[in-house]
This record gives C-alpha cells, structure tokens and sequence, in this order.
C-alpha cells in the first residue's frame, strides 16, 4: 500500500504521509502557487509539478531527492504555425484557437521500457512528449494537425484540454488520451497515427442527430484498468461510460447512484470492473445530491451501485471533486479524494469508511498516491 500522498491545491503542493498515528500532512511546497497538476514518477521517484503562475504563466519544476529540492525545467512550447497556414478556429466561438500554452492538465510517465519518456496533455488540446524526463518537449504534432481538431470546442474551459492520458501497461507505443468535448482517441505506434474511439458516447449538449458523433465527446476523466487494460472508465459530461474491448465500443451505465454527472473517477488497478465516482447533481448545478458528500462505487461493471457515506458529511456539504482529485493506490484499498472546499478524505477499505484527513486545504485539484 502506498503511504504517501501527494495534494495539488490553488495555493501549494502538500505531502500527507502515512504514520503508525494515521495520515498528516508532513510538508507543502511551492507555498501559494497554483498548482494543477502533479506526477510521481515511480519508474525512478523522480517528482513533477505544474505551476500555473497568474503572470509567468505554466512552469513544471521536477525533484529528485523526494522534494528537498525542486528545478525548473522545460516547458511545452507550441510551435509557431507555417507561413500561410489556414487558423484552427473554435466551432463555438469562431476565434482562432491559440497555439500557445494556457495550462498543463495532465502529466503521465511513459511505459517502464521508456526511461525519461513523460506526456503532457494541455489546454489549448496540444500532447508533448518528453523523451528527457522533462528537460525539453515536443509536440505529438499527427494529433495537433489531425483535421478532426477543427471540431473540438471545449468545454468548462474556453479551449478544448488533453486531461486523460493513459499509457498501456504492456505496450508503451498503446497510449489512450481524453479530451474535452474533443473525443477519446487512440494511438498503437507511440503517437504517428490516431484515431478516434468514442463510439457509444452520447452528447446531450449536441443536436440530436449529433450526438452520437465521436470527436466531439466531453469525457470528463478516462482512466485504464492496470491488470485488465481493454477495461477503461469514463465520467462523461452526461454521465459514465465504460468499455471492456479497449475503447472499440463504449456503453452507456445509467443506474448510477445517486446519480451519473460528475468528474472523477477510479478504477480498481487488478479488476477492471470495480471503480469509484464522486457524483453531483448536474452540470448546471455542480453540488451533491441533496448536500450529501457521496462515493459511489461499481463492482459489477455497472450493472449496480453502492453510495459509500461512512466518514463522509451528509447535511450541508457542497464539495466538489474535480476530474483529477480522486486517485486509488495499486492495492486498490486506498483511495483519496480532495474537494474545491479544500477538504481530503481517505479510506483504506476501498471506500467502506472514509477519514478526513483535513477540512482547511485551498481547493484541491489533483491528488495522488506515490
């Protein structure tokens, strides 16, 4: 079992470690930065954290002593378009959608045979890849000019955002990407070709006859079963989907309790039919059912749901998980989840009883076991 947590919140990068006591924050860094994004990097322990400084813009900053020290690396940088080339306008906005970095929404080790390989998802929709732990990046640019891009619009944010990356545990080249309202889309030769893999997706936002359309999909997080790799979850914008055929065809759940809107999601890392949301009520009301802090759990594939309220607030609580602040260790036993009220809660059972670690963090946006 993992004994470290990592919490990325609007205001530092806090460690929680682990004691015969119980869980405790040891340390915080970057004290009052923005940070959106963390890896730990367990191939070598190294450490990343996106920054997003209000006036410096994105910057990562990598440890390798277990955070006593951090350095500044590189950053991706889109390069400029060729001479003449037509803008990528927004279908939703019709402005031209920039080819410059607004935020880094994912981070990700490649596979255990690629020492130094990290991907990088960011808003505005660009994938890099690092083949230096970090040092430089490139942008995946057969994704960046794929033509389906003139389609994605985004969705909460004002630019469509690479926020899932899931690289195949038993091929590095099978890497698997979300993006908002932009699809799920796939790669098997390390990122030279894609393709789209959202069918059985629904967009209710869309016009009827659009919304089955694949490349234009608001999956809200995807996450990839480590022992099961074809089983993959996703929390979509109007509701959770599932697969178990690698994203070839993608079902529907839709008796989820207490309900199916959400951002977060987990899946158990040995049984591709057990995961865990944080549900709300619905995208324009973005609070829990009836003011009950929930974990709703499938262990059937969706075929039935438990609502988990032990150690949870059950009367006025209107915490919020965003898609990348719930994580599951690779026992499967402890999960973690942080709120936009600056809230934490563990468990060590898998979601039978949850502790709060602590009610007084800034909003957490990423949490992570490692």
């Amino acid at each position: 079992m993992a004994d470290r947590l990592f919490v990325a919140t609007r205001k530092g990068l806090f460690t929680v470690h682990r004691a015969s006591a119980g869980w405790k924050i040891a340390r915080c860094d970057f004290f009052g930065d923005n940070i959106p994004m963390m890896l730990p990097d367990r191939r070598d322990g190294a450490l990343y954290a996106a920054l997003a400084h209000g006036h410096y813009g994105s910057k990562i900053h990598r440890s390798r002593d277990d955070g006593k020290t951090w350095e500044e690396i590189g950053v991706p940088t889109y390069p400029e378009p060729p001479a003449g080339a037509e803008p990528v306008l927004c279908p939703m906005r019709g402005t031209p959608v920039p080819n410059k970095l607004e935020l880094i929404w994912s981070l990700e080790s490649g596979g255990a045979d690629e020492p130094g390989v990290l991907w990088c998802g960011t808003v505005p929709g660009g994938l890099f890849k690092s083949t230096d732990s970090g040092a430089t990046w490139s942008l995946v640019q057969s994704l960046w000019d794929h033509p389906s891009r003139r389609k994605w619009f985004g969705g909460g944010l004002d630019w469509p955002g690479i926020h899932s990356i899931c690289v195949h545990p038993h091929d590095s080249r099978h890497v698997t990407i979300g993006i908002s309202c932009g699809g799920v889309w796939v790669t098997r030769d390390g990122g030279q070709s894609w393709a789209c893999k959202a069918d059985g997706m629904r967009a209710e936002y869309m016009p009827p006859e659009q919304a089955g359309t694949p490349d234009i999909q608001d999956p809200h997080r995807v996450v990839q079963c480590a022992a099961n790799p074809d089983a993959l979850w996703a929390q979509h914008h109007n509701g959770i989907f599932v697969t178990m055929n690698g994203c070839e065809s993608w079902s529907e759940v839709k008796n989820a309790i207490p309900s199916g809107f959400g951002f977060a999601v987990a899946v158990h890392p040995r049984d591709g039919q057990t995961a865990w949301f944080v549900p709300a009520v619905k995208d324009e009301r973005r609070v829990p059912v009836d003011a009950r802090v929930v974990v709703s759990r499938t262990r059937d594939g969706g075929q039935s749901f438990e609502a988990l309220r032990d150690g949870l607030p059950q009367e006025h609580a209107y915490d919020i998980a965003f898609r990348h602040a719930l994580d599951i260790d690779e026992s499967g036993e402890r999960l973690a989840f942080g709120t936009t009220t600056g809230s934490v809660w563990i468990t060590e059972n898998g979601g039978g009883r949850w502790a709060q670690l602590t009610a007084h963090l800034p909003p957490v946006y990423c949490v992570r076991f490692g």
